[in-house]
């Protein structure tokens, strides 16, 4: 078991204790979510397949959240931030603009990328040091920016 999930369990434990239903429930969709990826794939995950799938599911809510607004549902908006706060828990901190870009130019550096074409080896090398810390279709974009 991983330390965030063991971190999970804890949480779930805590909400469970403090009669707290929609941190509850936020946590155990968490948990299935988890529990559904290891047996899809017949193994334990580790902390940065359990950043993946908490990266995913914050991005989901992210998008949901516009649609909602989008579409004058008030109510649906603050049940999505509510639940992007519980999933934010669990997600190391974000990287600033300025940390971004100077792990972009030192990746683009280290893989001697020139062009776009060779993009997916500098997003390779950026993907396990960023996932969860930052959006990486925006890192995606910056990365064919400086490249381009």
């Amino acid at each position: 078991m991983s330390n965030l999930q063991a971190q999970l369990g804890d949480a779930v434990k805590a909400a469970m204790r403090a009669g707290d239903k929609p941190r509850l429930a936020t946590l155990r969709m968490i948990s299935a979510a988890i529990k559904q990826k290891e047996v899809d794939e017949r193994r334990s995950l580790e902390d940065a397949d359990v950043l993946a799938i908490l990266d995913k599911m914050g991005k989901q809510r992210r998008e949901s959240v516009e649609q909602y607004e989008a579409a004058g549902r008030d109510d649906l908006v603050s049940a999505e931030k509510a639940e992007i706060a519980i999933i934010g828990e669990f997600l190391p901190k974000a990287l600033t603009e300025a940390e971004i870009d100077e792990q972009i130019a030192a990746a683009i550096r280290e893989t001697g990328a020139e062009s776009v074409r060779e993009m997916g080896r500098v997003m390779a090398r950026l993907k396990p040091q960023m996932q969860g810390r930052a959006d990486m279709s925006a890192v995606s974009a910056r990365v064919k920016q400086q490249l381009g």
